[in-house]
């Protein structure tokens, strides 16, 4: 019997809960659904990620309130997917910061990307009329930028610490409390995403690098919080785990010649005994090997996702 398409039919509400990380410092999280967060100045608020629309970014801001009444003056978008900046116009935020090839991505493949996320998973995108348009960052960067909180709070450190989920992830990191908010770079107890990644830089050298912070608390693109060191190091492992049997999978069937389909076959084989459970794993997998067996096959960067080339490929591996 063929699955339902994506997160088609995912129509549940999630339970939203804003966690305080430290002084100034929260994560929204949300049994799965994207996790944004934020970071007080002194005098303004820095936001890490939008959501999905602007409905549903004002309900995070509305929460937000409950703790401060600063004005949003940065906007960190952690890269280019839909559901993470289309509620960006929601924020007011004077500056949109971004890596230079976020901006890049948005221009060159934002739309249909906005297209295909909506086919994917329309409950995450509450009222889609309220969205502009597409979000173009106003502020980018190649390798850090350093926003002072001013005050006594230090510094927010933005880094780009190589291809991984997208070409243009950036990380956010606070290095007196030792806080790194990863974007999809990392997942707690959430499947990944890689239809649009670059595996092998991801599971060894970016991955080394996010791991180099030696982070106290780390906030996922998705599940929960990891605190403590013990818990950090676990959601890395797992990230780096899941992408090595993927590669090794679809690498052994592209080798003996196998098909895409059979590839897939053995990927959900050796992944669904320990991540089958978690959130989108069904939904995202057969992207994953798609982008996976194009990469080693020696296609550099990921085809563009629309939503006909969605339905092709789901029909194709899940039907």
């Amino acid at each position: 019997m063929s699955k339902t398409f994506a997160s088609a039919d995912d129509l549940s509400e999630k339970k939203q809960t804003l966690e305080v990380l430290a002084d100034g410092v929260y994560a929204l999280t949300a049994e799965g659904d994207p996790n944004v967060g934020a970071v007080e100045g002194e005098d303004f608020v820095v936001c890490f990620d939008a959501l999905a629309t602007p409905v549903a970014a004002r309900e995070w801001l509305s929460r937000l309130r409950e703790h401060t009444d600063k004005p949003v003056k940065y906007l960190v978008l952690s890269h280019y997917h839909a559901v993470r900046v289309l509620g960006a116009s929601a924020f007011d935020a004077q500056v949109i910061i971004a890596h230079d090839r976020t901006r890049d991505l948005i221009a060159e493949r934002g739309r249909q990307d906005w297209e295909s996320e909506y086919g994917r998973m329309p409950r995450l995108f509450r009222e889609p009329d309220s969205i502009p348009g597409l979000t173009r960052p106003t502020q980018t960067f190649r390798d850090r930028v350093t926003v002072d909180l001013g005050g006594d709070r230090g510094d927010l450190v933005l880094e780009h610490v190589g291809r991984g989920h997208t070409e243009g992830d950036i990380v956010a990191w606070l290095p007196e409390q030792k806080i790194l908010f990863a974007g999809d770079l990392v997942e707690a107890q959430a499947a990944l995403y890689t239809g649009d990644a670059f595996h092998r830089e991801w599971a060894t050298g970016t991955l080394d690098r996010v791991a180099d912070h030696g982070a106290e608390l780390l906030v996922g693109g998705r599940g929960a919080v990891a605190r403590g060191r013990t818990e950090v190091e676990a959601a890395i492992a797992q990230t780096r785990h899941f992408l090595t049997v993927l590669l090794t999978e679809v690498g052994a069937v592209q080798q003996r010649g196998g098909t895409l389909r059979e590839a897939f076959q053995a990927t959900h084989a050796a992944l669904v005994d320990r991540y089958g459970g978690w959130p989108i794993f069904e939904h995202c997998l057969p992207f994953h090997v798609s982008r996976a067996w194009d990469e080693l096959a020696g296609i550099e960067r990921p085809l563009i996702w629309t939503a006909e080339r969605d339905r092709e490929v789901w029909a194709a591996l899940q039907g």
